[in-house]
């Protein structure tokens, strides 16, 4: 009954504001000032971060463990409403949530690939700055991320760390595979299945690469508790500026550790 009377309020009240006019004073102060822009969680917004849009605010929180399940609230729907574009990737609990009661057009949603591989976050970041006119700006950032994971797979190659056999969370395999890390295999996001556990046991796994926002690999060490395990992030804990960017190059340190 709860879950039933937060949808109807969340149409109500989206009903309520698309039949409110525009009076015409409000819609030429609009036209004047800068696009309103929401994300639905850290990850998008950090994508807009490197389409060069700044301090872009977002739904989910970002101190959550696995931001695309937050639950909305009304006020959520408003911010998103009242919004020019919203920023998002498609597989947000919110975005099944709110269903009809977003009441924007198609131009206004800009659902983008949330991945942080360089070719990805190169995509994706035009995508972004094509809508916004922001192109110069973003490619002066996407070159800032493409150094910090260029940095670290350098790095990667004078600690020899190359020549490990790796295990990988399928969510962490874009960035790993960028630092020129040898991926043998990878599981998740689903929990590990008996052949996976098996695979690990029969050994030759030097690292193990867990994903924080769904961290499955403990029946790894079980079978093979001599195997490095590290946890990377996609999720950034901050919003804001090289907010990608920083989280990546915590996630090289962790693994150079």
């Amino acid at each position: 009954m709860k879950k039933l009377s937060i949808v109807t309020l969340l149409l109500i009240v989206s009903a309520s504001l698309f039949a409110q006019g525009v009076p015409e004073d409000v819609a030429a102060s609009a036209a004047s000032r800068p696009a309103a822009i929401v994300a639905s969680t850290s990850w998008t917004a950090a994508f807009a971060d490197l389409g060069g849009l700044d301090d872009v605010p977002f739904i989910a929180p970002a101190n959550l463990i696995h931001p695309p399940e937050y639950e909305i609230i009304v006020g959520d729907v408003l911010k998103i409403n009242n919004a020019d574009y919203f920023i998002y990737a498609g597989y947000e609990r919110m975005m099944q949530s709110m269903g009809s009661s977003i009441k924007k057009d198609e131009a206004s949603m800009i659902k983008i690939n949330t991945n942080n591989s360089i070719e990805n976050v190169r995509e994706q970041a035009s995508l972004i700055a094509a809508v916004m006119g922001t192109q110069a700006e973003s490619s002066k950032r996407v070159a800032q991320y493409v150094q910090v994971v260029e940095d670290g797979a350098r790095k990667v190659r004078e600690q020899g760390l190359d020549q490990l056999k790796v295990y990988c969370h399928s969510m962490q395999v874009f960035l790993a595979k960028d630092l020129g890390l040898s991926v043998a295999g990878t599981f998740g996001p689903g929990p590990v299945t008996a052949a996976q556990i098996a695979e690990v046991a029969k050994g030759g796994y030097d690292l193990i690469i867990d994903n924080i926002h769904n961290p499955i690999a403990k029946p790894f060490l079980e079978v093979s508790p001599t195997t490095k395990v590290v946890v990377w992030r996609n999720f950034p804990d901050r919003g804001g500026r090289d907010s990608l960017a920083e989280m990546v190059g915590e996630n090289i340190e962790v693994l150079l550790q």
